[in-house]
């Protein structure tokens, strides 16, 4: 019980960071949108912001991300220097790897276009996006170095038991990117604009979002320093163990090049419902709409289920170099289940109300009274964030057990699932509903991963969805089922009565009446049925203190 305890602590203080983290990159978002809007130009930054993470993962994501944590902690409990060693070389290796790869990407910027933007952009009446986006990229490919190293120091707190700052640096970020744009529109106004940017615009958001990302890795260095490491560079990277992390690695880099095959085939289809709407006067919600849906889709995901799972990373890799595989299987089981007790009803909540969310959200600036669109898009995310829940679980099972083989296939699978599904149902519709296909796209493609990486891991560990997971999950149905019905009831009735919901006031009563009415009903049905993960998260979130004797 205590390993739990420990787990619910660690993820906790971790929740809290990314609480905070979250709320100021929603307004860093909210304050893009109202800057910027929704259309082209929202698109032609949106890729040049987002395109060097997708490259950075590319590059080192995987490797950095998923196999380096097992490899250290194995480094910090057998070698005699605590891992300080293999630390220093890993790091040495990662930053000489970032800097290389941050120089090609900066000079190879007109062909990364070619693949981000379909070929009508490169057309004559173009020109001037086309040269807003290429200034853009330039300036914000850097972040490729700055988030590998950010990862690095932040996996070797992590070995370390030291969760938090990894959490609480994008703050950061987030409040520097939100100055950046409040300079943005003091200086240039506010626009829901499709003719591109000029220089002194670009220059302002692209230096300051790279600056962001510099600052949030600066911030964890003063952290490390506290817990006893200090880097020295280390060239001597043979006979000590980084080919094994390095072959581990392969197969995390295929699966990265899967799934970021699929980000640039659904980043290239969503801008370009944009640049077909482009001087057509044609209503078009693309990639820039996509990731607003996706950001607040992700909230759960990145406070939840991220928290438990990194938390439980060392646990469940410390059971799998023993053999306790049936351990793993019940540490894996729990963990889904406290997850998807509070992702779950979100999810439900997101699919009823996604449209007042998107009015209180977004509805400002460049976008105000304009907003239906991304509503539509917020509430098509709904599936994808209980699949994707379940999966990236179910893939820590895989990573603690150093099987990185598996998991490449499975994405194989799910990038496929995506690409077909995206192409197949935005041929169905015009380009203002090319972003809600884009989601339901992502949600049919990890119902499909989800599936077949629980299926996989079970032969391993043995059945995850045994009698006690039906037993939560049907009884998670009902509770849902009883709170959706709740909001909807409410929504309808108040929209009919008393509210205008197309208002910021308006949508805002509506999504606490509701949303309030929902939480409520699902605690009071969860309590009935005894959905034990709900009093379990409270008495560890908010332990009762001990009467005085």
């Amino acid at each position: 019980m205590s390993g739990r305890q420990d787990l619910v602590s660690a993820s906790k203080w971790m929740a809290l960071g990314t609480v905070f983290s979250r709320i100021t990159g929603f307004l860093r978002t909210f304050l893009i949108v109202a800057a910027i809007g929704k259309s082209l130009n929202a698109d032609i930054f949106n890729s040049a912001n987002t395109i060097p993470t997708a490259l950075y993962i590319l590059v080192a994501g995987g490797i950095f991300n998923v196999v380096l944590v097992p490899q250290l902690i194995r480094a910090m409990k057998n070698d005699p220097d605590g891992g300080d060693a293999y630390a220093n070389r890993v790091v040495t290796l990662g930053l000489l790897v970032l800097s290389s790869a941050t120089v090609i990407l900066v000079l190879i910027v007109p062909l990364l276009m070619r693949v981000v933007f379909i070929g009508k952009f490169f057309g004559p009446e173009l020109e001037h996006q086309r040269e807003s986006a290429a200034l853009l990229m330039a300036l914000c490919m850097p972040q490729v170095f700055f988030y590998g190293a950010f990862v690095l120091v932040g996996q070797i707190l992590n070995a370390r038991g030291r969760f938090g700052p990894m959490m609480w640096a994008p703050i950061i970020n987030n409040v520097v990117a939100c100055a950046v744009v409040g300079v943005y529109i003091a200086a240039f106004g506010s626009t829901d604009a499709a003719n591109g940017f000029t220089n002194s615009q670009a220059l302002v958001l692209g230096l300051g979002s790279t600056l962001g990302i510099a600052l949030q890795t600066l911030v964890l260095v003063p952290y490390l320093r506290r817990t006893g490491f200090h880097f020295r560079p280390r060239f001597d990277f043979r006979g000590v163990g980084l080919g094994h992390t390095l072959r581990l690695g392969m197969w995390t880099l295929f699966f990265i090049v899967a799934n970021q095959i699929a980000f640039f085939v659904i980043n290239r289809i969503g801008t370009g419902a944009n640049i077909e709407a482009a001087g057509s006067g044609a209503e078009a919600a693309g990639s820039a709409v996509y990731e607003i849906g996706f950001l607040i889709s992700q909230v759960p995901h990145g406070i939840i289920t991220v928290s438990l799972a990194t938390a439980m990373m060392p646990l469940l890799s410390a059971l799998a170099a023993e053999g306790r595989l049936p351990r793993m299987r019940l540490e894996l089981g729990r963990t889904v289940r406290l997850a998807l007790v509070i992702v779950a009803p979100l999810a439900v909540a997101v699919a009823c109300l996604g449209q007042q969310a998107a009015t209180v959200t977004t509805s400002y600036g460049a976008v105000k009274g304009n907003t239906e669109l991304i509503g539509h898009t917020i509430q098509a995310f709904a599936p994808a964030m209980v699949v994707f829940t379940v999966h990236y679980l179910m893939l820590r099972g895989f990573y603690a057990a150093e099987n990185t083989r598996t998991p490449f296939f499975i994405q194989l699978v799910i990038a496929a699932t995506n690409i077909a599904a995206a192409y197949f149902l935005t041929s169905l519709v015009g380009p203002a509903w090319v972003s809600t296909m884009l989601a339901l796209a992502l949600g049919a493609a990890y119902l499909v991963g989800s599936a077949l990486s629980a299926t996989l891991l079970s032969r391993l560990v043995g059945p995850i969805f045994d009698a006690e997971m039906w037993r939560f999950l049907i009884r998670m149905v009902i509770a849902c089922s009883l709170s959706a019905g709740t909001m909807i009831g409410l929504l309808h009735g108040l929209s009919a009565s008393i509210v205008d919901k197309s208002t910021v006031p308006g949508g805002l009563v509506i999504l606490l009446v509701g949303g309030g009415a929902g939480a409520g009903v699902f605690l009071l049905a969860a309590r009935l049925m005894r959905l034990e993960e709900i009093s379990y998260l409270a008495n560890n979130l908010f332990p009762r203190r001990a009467a005085p004797q």
